[in-house]
């Protein structure tokens, strides 16, 4: 995962900012640089998607719905909490609060038309424990 840290104040943002810093205390003048985010963390909350979406999002009723995990995550240096999904297989029969977890890649959606695959980042158990 990548985010942006400004050189002015060293705020971390994830998602990534390229326009100015969003930290109100923020001197100014800093610039943005995209950096790499912690790839562990604990698990600061969690819970499961039992539901198809309503509109906007694309969901096609005809396709059977699979239940996914969510996982908010506090990254191990920044300190800030990311929500993502958790890895394929985890459920969360899997998870408990202050469980070590990782980032691991994911695929969002494919199109296979184009061969296009737009990749997201998951979370996964790591073994370790609060």
């Amino acid at each position: 995962m990548l985010g942006t840290r400004c050189s002015a104040c060293t705020a971390v943002f994830f998602p990534r900012e390229d326009a100015y810093c969003r930290n109100p205390h923020c001197p100014g003048d800093g610039r943005l640089a995209e950096v790499p985010l912690s790839p562990r963390g604990r698990v600061w909350s969690y819970t499961d998607g039992r539901y198809r979406p309503p509109a906007p999002y694309a969901s096609d009723p005809d396709a059977p719905w699979e239940p996914y995990t969510l996982v908010a995550v506090e990254l191990e240096a920044e300190g800030m909490v990311v929500l993502g999904q958790a890895a394929d297989g985890v459920t969360v029969a899997d998870l408990a609060v202050g469980m070590e977890v990782e980032v691991v890649g994911g695929v969002l959606n494919e199109d296979t038309d184009t061969g296009t695959v737009w990749t997201t980042w998951r979370f996964r158990p790591t073994g370790g424990t609060a």
